[in-house]
Parts: C-alpha cells; structure tokens; sequence
C-alpha cells in the first residue's frame, strides 16, 4: 500500500558507520518517520546493526559511492510513492532532532529543496573545511543561478519533483551539486535553508569525502554547467543575492 499524500521518509547513504548508525536511525524512527537505509557496501558490523531495527535495508555489494547510494534509496521512495525524502549522513554529524525544523520549513514553502545548513557554531568547523565550503557555495550558487546557504551539507529535503532526477548522469559526491544545479535550472526549484549546528567535534570517522579529487570532480562540472546554461554574467548576479533562511 502507498503512503498517504504528503508522507515523508528518511534516507541515510552509509559505509562503515558501525560506532554511530544504530544512535543515527534509532533517533530518525523515534520520530514516527519511515527510514531507508542504504548500505554501500561496507566490511564492518553496518549492515548487521541496522538489519535488526525496523527500517528498509538495501546493500550495494560492492561500495559504488555515495552518489549511487543516494540514487538507489530515491528509487526505492519513488517506489513506494513517497512524496519527499530528508537524506541525513550515518556517522552522527546530522541530528534527527533537526528535522522537524526541515518539514515545518518544507510546509511553509512547499516544493522547494530545504538544506539544514551548518551556520550555527562554526567556529567548530575545521579552517579549511569552512574555506572550501565557501568556495563551493560561491559556485554551485553561480551554476544554480541562485543564492544557495549550505550547498555542502548532506541534510536535507527533496520533494518528488527532485526525486524524479534519479537518473542524472553525475556520481559520487558530484550527484548532490548536480541535484541542486538541475532542480533550480531545468525545474525552476528553489532552495531554502534551516539554520543547524557545526559538527565537528567528536568521536566521528574519517570522512568519505577526498578534498582533491572531491573537490575536482564538483568544479569540473560545476564549471560545465555554467558554460552549459550560459548567461552567465546574469547567472552570477543572481546568485548574489541573500539566501533564503529559515530561522527556529
């Protein structure tokens, strides 16, 4: 059976989260919320934990990148008929407790992508990390022709009309900007962002994320985009604009 109109579910993409997933899903379903967990092919006790609570478990068999674990959780949503999704990392840096704020948001602006973005507490954020942050929201705004707070963070709602781009031809960490870029360019979807807390402190794994290659494939077809869409002097004024922010 569908779920009812205007349902929402968890989704979490994770490899090797074992110190922090069970807390991570244990916390989304206390919020009476569905949760689908993606497992992208991890080697430690992952999918063990997460196979004993009462949530949707898919397993890549081999790990295939955080791109395709997001892609293959909007399908199994899409699959069921679910109308949004709110994706939330596995390692503890991204709390349940925010995403009531992220679907209040999403009611007041319906259809939009709504982003928990990290701008409360950055003096928890690492110097480079905030630098390289900065830069990638200076240009994924540009690519996506609007000002956007928070293009990095990993927490956040997509509506059906954002699901439906499963299929676009971009991968790994690429697949996030590329979500942003066409929603805003090719859908018209705005973008708006709650304000979340920096997360950096704890006992957190080593992040998937690799700045050089990361980094690289985001600017290429960041880049790519830009010059894909033209306008771009036009582009870039408005993206300077102020970002749409949603305080609680």
């Amino acid at each position: 059976m569908n779920p009812a109109n205007g349902s929402c579910c968890v989704l979490i993409p994770c490899l090797n989260e074992e110190r922090a997933i069970g807390g991570v899903v244990a916390d989304a379903l206390a919020l009476g919320l569905p949760v689908i967990v993606v497992d992208d092919g991890s080697d430690d006790r992952t999918p063990e934990i997460v196979a004993a609570l009462p949530v949707t478990l898919l397993r890549h068999a081999h790990r295939r990148g955080k791109g395709e674990a997001l892609r293959t959780g909007f399908r199994e949503a899409l699959r069921i008929g679910y109308d949004s999704v709110v994706t939330m990392d596995g390692d503890g840096q991204h709390l349940a407790s925010d995403i009531p704020a992220i679907l209040e948001a999403s009611r007041l602006y319906p259809g939009r992508i709504v982003i928990g973005a990290r701008l409360l507490n950055r003096e928890q954020q690492p110097t480079g990390r905030r630098r390289a942050n900065a830069v990638a929201d200076w240009g994924i705004s540009w690519a996506c022709a609007c000002p956007i707070a928070d293009t990095q963070s990993g927490q956040r709602l997509y509506p059906r009309a954002v699901l439906d781009l499963v299929d676009l031809p971009a991968e790994h960490f690429v697949f996030e900007a590329a979500l942003l870029i066409t929603a805003c360019r090719e859908r018209g979807i705005d973008v708006v962002s709650v304000p979340i807390a920096s997360r950096y402190q704890g006992n957190f794994r080593l992040s998937h994320f690799k700045p050089v290659r990361d980094v690289t494939r985001i600017t290429t077809y960041t880049i790519g985009r830009l010059i894909h869409y033209g306008s771009i002097l036009a582009s870039y004024r408005r993206s300077r604009a102020t970002p749409t922010i949603i305080a609680h």
